[in-house]
């Protein structure tokens, strides 16, 4: 009788999982009438593309161009800087190194949400506030997960290809292109991902930082697409399944490093 209650409870946990999405969907292709005559689970008969033709004229899908450069490069600066500082703590030796290691890695207990007075302050003080500097600098140069994340798997790779490397006179520097990182290639995936991910989906930090049209991501445009009496329901469901499309093609794509990034996560 196992199998039948297991099946049972990850059908009741999809559901539950799924539903939301369902309601974005449905509702995003139901008109202002439509909103309100019927139920919220079921669709509008026969659909209708006036919510996505509003969002359209609104200049919504600038907004999304805006998302995609800022998650484009953030992912880039995550896996360039992360990767040197990667390298550095796990393969070359320096006074501190592991005290200066351990003491970056305890960043990640501090939560976010600690930090981003004093970093709106920082760029504050640094004219950066609302410009594309002020919105990528937090996260451009790396993460501590990121790099705890590549440190840890270069230390997987044998010492020994390294020493036969310098041998033949190799640096550092080709050391680390040449061997790690061909090597390192399901790492680069995962923490590429996730860095998509986690960009794509930000929020409070370019909510906090940008006030303009030229700096202001889908996120936050989600969240001012209201009138002057209450929320456009029609319309922030419509802008919300724009948004989340990209991320469905990602899952479809990548989803074997998806797969691989809860494993390496949860075995961290």
């Amino acid at each position: 009788m196992k199998r039948p209650v297991i099946y049972a409870v990850l059908t009741v946990g999809a559901f539950l999982t799924l539903f939301p999405y369902l309601l974005v969907v449905l509702t995003a292709f139901k008109d202002r009438g439509q909103l309100y005559s019927t139920e919220p689970w079921l669709p509008a008969l026969p659909p209708s593309m006036d919510s996505l033709d509003r969002l359209v004229d609104s200049g919504f899908l600038t907004y999304v161009g805006h998302t995609a450069l800022m998650t484009a490069l953030l992912t880039a600066g995550q896996l360039v800087f992360t990767t040197f500082a990667a390298y550095a703590f796990a393969r070359m030796r320096f006074k501190g190194r592991e005290v200066l290691f351990w003491c970056y890695l305890a960043t990640m207990m501090v939560p976010n949400v600690v930090t981003m007075i004093p970093l709106f302050l920082i760029m504050r003080e640094l004219d950066l506030v609302n410009t594309w500097f002020g919105l990528l600098a937090p996260y451009l140069l790396g993460t501590p997960y990121g790099i705890f994340l590549m440190r840890q798997f270069f230390r997987t790779i044998p010492a020994d290809l390294e020493d036969a490397a310098r041998i033949d006179g190799a640096g550092p520097l080709a050391i680390l292109w040449r061997i790690l990182l061909p090597l390192s290639r399901p790492a680069l995936g995962t923490l590429a991902i996730i860095t998509v991910v986690s960009s794509w989906n930000n929020f409070l930090w370019p909510l906090i930082i940008t006030s303009s049209d030229d700096t202001r991501v889908a996120s936050v445009a989600i969240a001012t697409l209201k009138q002057n009496i209450g929320a456009d329901h029609n319309l922030m469901m419509a802008g919300s399944l724009v948004t989340l499309l990209p991320m469905v093609v990602v899952f479809l794509l990548f989803q074997r490093f998806i797969v691989r990034s809860v494993v390496l996560t949860g075995l961290k």
